[in-house]
């Protein structure tokens, strides 16, 4: 009898995401992904069900993954000013490659209400967290929204910067807390 193959999910989603970074979100199909995986349509359809599937599983792991980095740049209990710097040095240290990534999924997103959901949760949670009526929560949040403007203009395209640049910037961000 042989051993039954397992479907690596990660690896899947290593070659989901290599197909975004190298041809863009529009080129993310389970027939690209099956093949570049080295598997079936079906085995993909057993991983993840459908596109929008593997689509929240890429999400969930960027989450997590940028999640995990916050930790690492927050102190435990730390006040939400502390949050939001651990926020903006963790986006500082999110290459390009992750950026193009992320972007090219979250211009996917736009067509899923589902997903854009599941984002807009994500962000509502971190706004949620400054309290206008203070000034140190004000700037807390406007260094929170520099810090995801920056991203944005650089991952689009927009905006051209060398990492020494891109250094500069978020240490301007960070002196704002």
């Amino acid at each position: 009898m042989g051993r039954t193959r397992t479907i690596d999910r990660d690896k899947v989603l290593d070659h989901a995401e290599q197909i975004v970074r190298r041809d863009g979100a529009t080129a993310l199909t389970f027939d690209a992904v099956a093949k570049a995986a080295g598997i079936t349509k079906g085995g993909l359809q057993y991983c993840f069900g459908d596109k929008d599937g593997m689509i929240a599983a890429l999400i969930e792991r960027w989450f997590a993954a940028f999640d995990a980095e916050l930790e690492r740049s927050t102190a435990p209990g730390g006040d939400t000013a502390e949050q939001a710097r651990g926020y903006v040095a963790a986006s500082s240290r999110v290459d390009e490659a992750s950026q193009t990534k992320m972007v090219g999924m979250l211009v996917t997103l736009l067509q899923s209400p589902e997903h854009l959901e599941r984002v807009r949760v994500w962000y509502a949670g971190w706004i949620g967290k400054f309290d206008p009526s203070f000034e140190a929560q004000r700037r807390a949040r406007t260094a929170f929204f520099a810090a995801e403007g920056a991203f944005f203009l650089r991952s689009l395209g927009l905006v051209e910067m060398d990492q020494a640049e891109w250094d500069g910037v978020f240490a301007d961000f960070l002196k704002l807390l």
